[in-house]
């Protein structure tokens, strides 16, 4: 069975640091950008099976770039975790309205997060 790749888009490096531990460390292949438009370059050179997505970016905002997914034919079959540090239930209304499978507020239980990734990798 191939390995499922993640697309892990976090500009703060000590959270990527972590996330790329922890979905490492679950066997899952593992790019990382930090920015909204390093992002969707990346989606369009290698669609992953999971995008983890911060809110804030750089560039262009998470939810734009889930949008961008949503929209996008060949990208149809991509999940997306959104997360954010502003965890206000508007953000998280906003995010599972732009298709996100997932949405994360920071601090999160990284138990919950792996558990949640390994969830919609296997989906």
């Amino acid at each position: 069975m191939d390995q499922k790749q993640v697309l892990l888009v976090e500009d703060e490096d000590n959270i990527a640091l972590a996330l790329e531990f922890l979905i490492g460390r679950k066997g899952f292949g593992l790019t990382r950008v930090a920015s909204g438009d390093a992002a969707l370059k990346a989606l369009e050179a290698a669609p992953p099976d999971l995008v983890v997505l911060d809110v804030m970016l750089p560039e262009k905002s998470g939810y734009e770039i889930c949008q961008h997914i949503r929209q996008s034919e060949r990208l149809r079959g991509v999940k997306v975790l959104m997360m954010t540090a502003r965890g206000g239930e508007v953000e998280r209304r906003k995010g599972l309205a732009l298709g996100a499978d997932a949405f994360f507020t920071k601090p999160f239980d990284t138990r919950e997060l792996t558990d949640e990734i390994a969830h919609l990798l296997e989906g």
